[in-house]
């Protein structure tokens, strides 16, 4: 079945007006209903509130707020319109290190500088067909860091209610 992508709805947050206008404009020939875009982090619950976004884009580098800092504002303030919301970043990095650190402070999805529009829609895609569960700890919240769940692992028990139940054998 194909994507609806003209019922999205999709915030841009990206401080380089050439880029949050090329960013705009992939979207638009993607299909993408509305786009909406800011070029820093302060407006974002605003845009939120008065859009409602299916999904958010953001710059990790930005001067006033960079995307991490809007990410965990996102997902952790009490104020935020929507912290499940899915949420893009776009980097020029493309260190395991810098996914490590998206990934860890409730990012979504990631995509590395220079782009193509069939990266753009990867991860859109990605995003709509594939949504993982949100997980809360004391130190995080987001989308659950693990990709995959492996019906073959043999590994230790990891979650603490696997350990009371190999405690009651």
């Amino acid at each position: 079945m194909a994507l609806q992508l003209q019922r999205l709805r999709i915030l841009v947050v990206e401080d380089n007006n050439n880029m949050r206008e090329l960013i705009a404009s992939v979207l638009d020939n993607l299909g993408i209903g509305r786009v909406f875009t800011a070029s820093g982090g302060s407006r974002v619950f605003e845009l939120m509130q008065e859009n409602e976004p299916d999904i958010v884009i953001l710059d990790w580098q930005m001067p006033e707020m960079d995307g991490l800092e809007v990410t965990k504002m996102i997902r952790k303030d009490p104020e935020s319109p929507d912290p499940f919301i899915p949420i893009i970043v776009i980097t020029g990095y493309n260190s395991l290190e810098r996914v490590k650190i998206a990934r860890d402070a409730g990012v979504t999805e990631f995509l590395i500088k220079p782009f193509k529009a069939t990266d753009v829609a990867k991860r859109i895609e990605h995003v709509i067909n594939h949504p993982r569960d949100f997980v809360s700890t004391a130190d995080f919240f987001g989308p659950d860091r693990r990709r995959k769940v492996d019906k073959n692992y043999n590994g230790p028990k990891r979650r603490k209610e696997d350990k009371l139940k190999a405690l009651d054998w």
